[in-house]
Order: C-alpha cells, then structure tokens, then sequence
C-alpha cells in the first residue's frame, strides 16, 4: 500500500482524510469533512464536499460533483452527510447529493455500482448493491432503490417512489408510482408495468421455478383484473415458500406512494 497521489493541480483541505493508494486527478477539490478509503480514483475536475464518507476502491471519472449541498429550499444548513459503499464507479458529471435534515440526514448508495454520464442522485435517495443506472438516469428526493435494480437512459423518478430489487425501468420511463421488485417498466407517459424482468433474473442465477412462481405473482397482481385488496390476498395464498413472493407482498404492503397498475 502506498501514500495517496494527489496531482498539484489538485486541492486537499486540510481536514480531508485519504487512505492509502488514494488518487486524486488535476483540478479536483476535496473539501474538508470528507472521507476517502483506500485505492479510490478522481479523474480530473471532481469536487467532494463535506460531510462525505467514501468506501474503498470506487473510481469517479472526470467533472463529477460528489457531498454537495441537497437541492432543497428547506434546507437551512443542518449538518447532513452522503455515505458511499465499495467499488462503485461514477462516470463523467455524475452528482450526488447530501441529505436533508427532515429526510434523516443522510444520502446512501451501496457497492457494486455502476452510475453512467450525468445521472442525479438527489437528497435522501437509498441505492441498494449492483444497481446500474444509465446516462442521465434522475432520481428525485427521498427514493429508493433496491439490490441490482435497472434504471436505463433518462428515466426520471418521482420523489419518495421506491424501485424495488431486480427491476427493469425502460428508457425514458417517468415513475411516479412504486414499481415493486422483478418488475419491469416501460414508457407510456408515465412508466407502466410490461411484465417480469426475466432476462435480468435469469443472468443472476434465478432457476425455472422461481421465475415461474414470480410470473403467477405478477399476474395475480397485474393481470387478473381485480382490485389492489384482491391482489393483496392472491400474493399472500400463493407465497407459500417463496422468498421471492413474499418479498413482492411485502413492497405492496409498504410504501407513501401509489402502486404502478
């Protein structure tokens, strides 16, 4: 393990901490409060503000604007932070966003992710593991989104919506409802459900018999016709032993937001 390089064309405030084999490109800032783990990369021209505690080895590219303030009028100033997990890369202009002190302070994105060109993490937003979020991909305040979910080019997310684990969110999709996990969402206006992301559970490792028991969710749940207290009471009758289905219940059953039906 060796010291971090920091270009001198960079600037470190003196109450940044860089752990070992940290670097920092030309014209970068990292501001104080911030906290960066080992074999962490900063292409030229990011800035970090603080308070911001980043894991090990994540590799933002060039221009991204990472800790700043949340995009809020509400906010006053209140101490809030942005925790990021492991091996997460960020490509050119990503932002992310601090937390509000009415949204629990915090903003949090996991490990394993992959945020491409201009995509907006807003204030309060919880990213789960292995998310892959596509070019200019918006996530408004207060979302949340679950492990290895799928958000392609330009889909904007309504405040306080939740993305649930393993779901697909077609391109230029605009959610203002929950879209539960294994769902996947295309265009109409506003996203609208089109089926299970089979493909996407297939390359996980998911066998015949789990995509099959959360196909007969789904259609107990979009297709049969009935209402959403109907559905409810299918998803609970067939659940039986299935994990996956009694994850899908269990989104259904929380949540501020509408259901996307």
């Amino acid at each position: 393990m060796a010291a971090a390089r920091i270009h001198p064309g960079a600037i470190v405030e003196p109450g940044a901490r860089l752990g070992e084999d940290v670097v920092v490109g030309p014209f970068c800032y990292i501001g104080d409060g911030v906290e960066v783990g080992d074999g962490t990369e900063f292409g030229p021209h990011c800035s970090v503000m603080g308070p911001t505690r980043i894991g090990r080895r994540n590799r933002f590219l060039g221009h991204c604007a990472v800790g700043g303030e949340p995009q809020d009028k509400k906010f006053a100033g209140e101490r809030s932070e942005l925790l990021i997990g492991d091996d997460n890369t960020f490509r050119e202009f990503v932002t992310l966003n601090r937390g509000t002190g009415n949204g629990g302070g915090v903003t949090r994105i996991g490990n394993g992710n992959w945020l491409l060109a201009y995509v907006h993490v807003a204030h309060d937003c919880n990213v789960g593991n292995h998310c892959v979020f596509s070019n200019n991909a918006t996530l408004a305040g207060h979302v949340s989104v679950g492990d290895h979910a799928i958000l392609s080019g330009f889909v904007g997310v309504h405040q306080f919506c939740r993305i649930g684990a393993h779901a697909f969110v077609g391109m230029g999709a605009f959610v203002n409802g929950d879209v539960p996990p294994f769902v996947m969402v295309a265009q109409e206006d506003y996203g609208r459900p089109r089926g299970i992301n089979a493909e996407g559970l297939k390359r996980r490792g998911f066998d015949p018999a789990r995509i099959a028991a959360i196909k007969r969710a789904y259609r107990a749940l979009y297709v049969a016709g009935g209402s959403l207290d109907e559905a409810r009471a299918k998803l609970a009758e067939i659940a039986g032993d299935s994990d996956d289905v009694r994850l899908l219940l269990d989104f259904v059953n929380g949540g501020d937001r509408p259901l996307l039906r």
